[in-house]
């Protein structure tokens, strides 16, 4: 969608899925684009974000009003939807995640329905989701959805579709479903109002 503002043309993204994967080509970076590919069949625009993506000085210094870390904000808040996903580190999302919404507006995922995603190589973080990821995500007003967690060992990041446990598929599938029904209704409520 194109919007004028201030007579400049700006290109909204309706997906947002930012990425907190520090290494290049990540289970949680596969599963992760696999998303944006399902939500690019349903006909949403789609802007993955990466925090490989900002200049590290930026981040390392808590540089905020940097032109990076505004561009993001602006896609994010332009965004009818957010996905944020990561690896489990020491049994929570990884630190380059959190320096980079540390240094994003306080409110970024306001009103935003936001699906978070974690991956890692033992049941024994699943609650990494609950008790690390959904409270940072609250924090800057994201409305979070239940979420999902995936064990290394159910995906194969060789694959087009890297995750290979049928089982944890339809899950996923679901509950992108339901973060596209939430994005409906709102899209529904909002032109209601109008």
């Amino acid at each position: 969608m194109i919007i004028k503002n201030n007579e400049r043309k700006i290109v909204m993204s309706e997906i947002v899925i930012i990425s907190g994967s520090p290494s290049e080509f990540s289970r949680s970076d596969q599963v992760l684009k696999y998303l944006g590919e399902l939500l690019k069949g349903e006909r949403f625009s789609v802007t993955h974000i990466s925090v490989r993506d900002v200049p590290q000085s930026d981040l390392f210094t808590g540089k905020y009003d940097s032109p990076a870390v505004k561009k993001i904000a602006t896609l994010i808040q332009d965004a009818q939807g957010v996905i944020v996903g990561s690896p489990v580190y020491k049994a929570a999302y990884s630190g380059i995640l959190k320096a980079l919404f540390d240094i994003l507006p306080q409110d970024v995922l306001k009103h935003r329905p936001v699906l978070p995603l974690m991956t890692g190589g033992s049941p024994s973080h699943l609650l990494a989701i609950e008790y690390t990821l959904k409270p940072l995500l609250a924090t800057l007003k994201g409305h979070n959805l239940k979420g999902l967690y995936l064990l290394d060992s159910q995906i194969d990041k060789q694959k087009q579709n890297p995750i290979i446990d049928e089982d944890i598929l339809q899950r996923t599938k679901k509950q992108l479903y339901y973060f596209i029904e939430t994005i409906n209704s709102q899209r529904f409520i909002t032109s209601s109002s109008l």
